[in-house]
This record gives structure tokens, C-alpha cells and sequence, in this order.
């Protein structure tokens, strides 16, 4: 099937979005397995990144559905306008990389994406339903998080309140199956985003006359966050797995089992949400839970300001982007 040179360009800038979006959010599962010993990092990552690749296939693609199908109306937009919206999310990832923030690579694709489709076609051509849907999931996540987190914590510590110092050593064998339950969590709701990109750019392109999302793009979708994860990000999982407060082998468990629930769910019923928002804020809460002053809540204050920073900046990106693509293109 032949493409044209500009569907091609966004395909490949979707693909190394979801490539640092696996980079980026590798930390999101690892971290506390790594910081409460339970595994190597080498290994923790490597097992990740299987299940990462997995997820989509076992849970389905509601995410894509929405990202792609539910956000703006199909005929409005154009390649370029995805061009713009991917462009402003890789810089804003590759930044906040660099500065070892773990922020939401969901905040940067979404404000993008709007920042692009306004000054493109105007707000007419944002569905604001679907718009709300995300928003929602985005920003409620994370209380659900910090809730789950601070319950599930209390109830293992009543639970186990008379165990010996052994115990330990469950809780670090449980958080293998709490990882992989974490990480196919986060290849179904991370990668999907990726995938409704692209199968939204076929849709445009007219290469698709319906908005279903083909094999192959769910294929390369997982195996580029997957490969992402494996390389991994060694100063998120510093900012994740140490600056909060000390992991310990149940911290992690408790944790890791709180956002992979709350990660699930939100993809069942096709609602995208920040794996690293729910991961950090299920943290704070199982911190929380012991003690209230354990955590340190000028990092979470930091990273709390990166998060509200992250659309209206990547919005104003992808406008400023379209504005030069637009002109680039016309001089070639």
C-alpha cells in the first residue's frame, strides 16, 4: 500500500513518541521494585517490557478509541496538524527526561493534540464530550490512586500486624506479579495512545474509511513502548523509588497493586490516564498510610507543578509548530 512522504513522517514521530513514552515511564512500574530490592533492575525491566508489549492484546483498545475516534472530529484535522501535536510531545518528554520530572507523557500528547487542532481548525472541530471524558480520567485518577494506595496499605498492616520480620520476603515475591499486573496496565493504556494517533492519520489520509484500528499498528505500537521500556530511565526511577521516602518490599506491593487497578479499570472502560500520575500519587498514599510526615511533600509539590504546567506549555508548542510547519511545507 502506498503512503504518502507526510503520513509517513507522522507514523515515525508516533513511534518515537511511544518509544520515550516507554523510556520515559519504564520508572512508573520498576521504580519501587527496584528501590525495595525485590529485583535487579536489569530484570525488572526486561520483564516489564514483555508484559508491556502483551497488554494491548490481552485488554483491547477502548484507549485508542478514545484518543483517535473520540476527541476531535476526523474530517477537521490533517496530517500536519498530528505532525504538530506528536512533535510538541517528544520535546516536551525529551525535556522533562533531562530533568529527571515524571511527568505525564498522556498530558503532553493531549495538550498537543489541542493546541495543534485549535489553530488549525478551531475549537468546532474539538468534541467536547470526548474531551471531558479525559480530562476526567486524567485528573480523578490520581485521587483514586492516593486512596487505594492509603487503603490497601492499612488493611495489610492490620492484616500482618503480628508477623515476623519475615514477611518481607512475600511481599518482595509479590511484587513480581504486581509488576507484570502494573506493566500490561501500562502497555494497554499507554500504547493505545499511539495507536489512535496513527489509525487516526490513516483515517485522515483516507486510507481507512472507518476508524478501527488494523493489527499492524497495535503490533509496532507495543513493540516501541515495549523496546522504550527495556532501555529504561535510571532518573525517574531515582525520583520515583527514593525522593518520596524510603520503598520498603510492602511499600512497593501496596503500591504497584493500587495502580495497577486503578490503570486497568480506566482501560477497560477506555478512559486514558497518566501512568505516572497514578503511580506517584498510589505512592504518596501508601506513604501516607504509616505516616503522614514520611513523605516528602516538596518533591510531590514540584512534581505536581510539572503536571499542571504540561498542556497549556505543549498546547502552546504544537500551535507554534503547526504555524512553521505549515510554511515549511508550502516552500517545498
Amino acid at each position: 500500500m502506498y503512503m504518502a512522504p507526510i503520513l509517513i513522517a507522522v507514523i515515525v514521530l508516533a513511534l518515537i513518541f511511544d518509544f520515550l513514552n516507554g523510556v520515559h515511564d519504564s520508572s512508573n512500574v520498576v521504580a519501587t521494585m527496584i528501590s525495595s530490592r525485590a529485583l535487579s533492575p536489569r530484570v525488572a525491566l526486561a520483564m516489564t517490557a514483555v508484559a508491556n508489549f502483551f497488554g494491548p492484546f490481552i485488554f483491547g483498545v477502548a484507549v485508542a478509541n478514545t484518543i483517535g475516534h473520540e476527541v476531535v472530529i476526523a474530517t477537521a484535522i490533517n496530517e500536519v496538524v498530528l505532525m504538530a501535536a506528536l512533535s510538541s510531545a517528544i520535546l516536551w518528554n525529551l525535556l522533562t527526561w533531562y530533568l529527571g520530572f515524571p511527568s505525564s507523557s498522556s498530558h503532553a500528547l493531549i495538550g498537543g493534540f489541542i493546541g495543534a487542532v485549535v489553530i488549525d481548525a478551531g475549537w468546532q472541530a474539538i468534541q467536547m464530550p470526548g474531551i471531558e471524558k479525559i480530562l476526567i480520567a486524567l485528573f480523578t485518577s490520581p485521587i483514586i490512586g492516593f486512596i487505594i494506595g492509603y487503603l490497601l496499605l492499612r488493611l495489610i498492616l492490620l492484616l500482618s500486624w503480628k508477623a515476623s520480620p519475615g514477611i518481607n520476603r512475600l511481599f518482595k515475591r509479590g511484587q513480581i506479579f504486581t509488576a507484570l499486573a502494573l506493566a500490561l496496565s501500562h502497555g494497554t493504556n499507554d500504547a493505545q495512545k499511539t495507536m489512535g494517533i496513527i489509525t487516526l492519520a490513516l483515517v485522515t489520509g483516507g486510507y481507512l474509511k472507518v476508524f478501527a484500528v488494523p493489527t499492524w499498528v497495535i503490533v509496532m505500537c507495543a513493540a516501541m513502548i515495549a523496546l522504550g521500556t527495556a532501555v529504561g530511565g535510571n532518573k525517574l526511577i531515582k525520583t520515583l523509588g527514593g525522593k518520596f521516602y524510603k520503598i520498603r518490599p510492602v511499600d512497593g506491593f501496596a503500591g504497584q497493586l493500587a495502580s495497577a487497578i486503578v490503570i486497568i479499570s480506566a482501560s477497560l472502560i477506555g478512559g486514558p490516564v497518566s501512568t505516572t500520575q497514578v503511580v506517584s500519587s498510589a505512592i504518596m498514599g501508601v506513604g501516607a498510610a504509616e505516616r503522614v510526615n514520611k513523605v516528602r511533600w516538596g518533591v510531590a509539590q514540584e512534581i505536581a507543578i510539572a503536571w499542571l504546567l504540561t498542556i497549556p506549555a505543549t498546547a502552546l508548542v504544537a500551535a507554534g509548530l503547526f504555524w512553521v510547519f505549515t510554511r515549511v511545507i508550502k516552500l517545498i
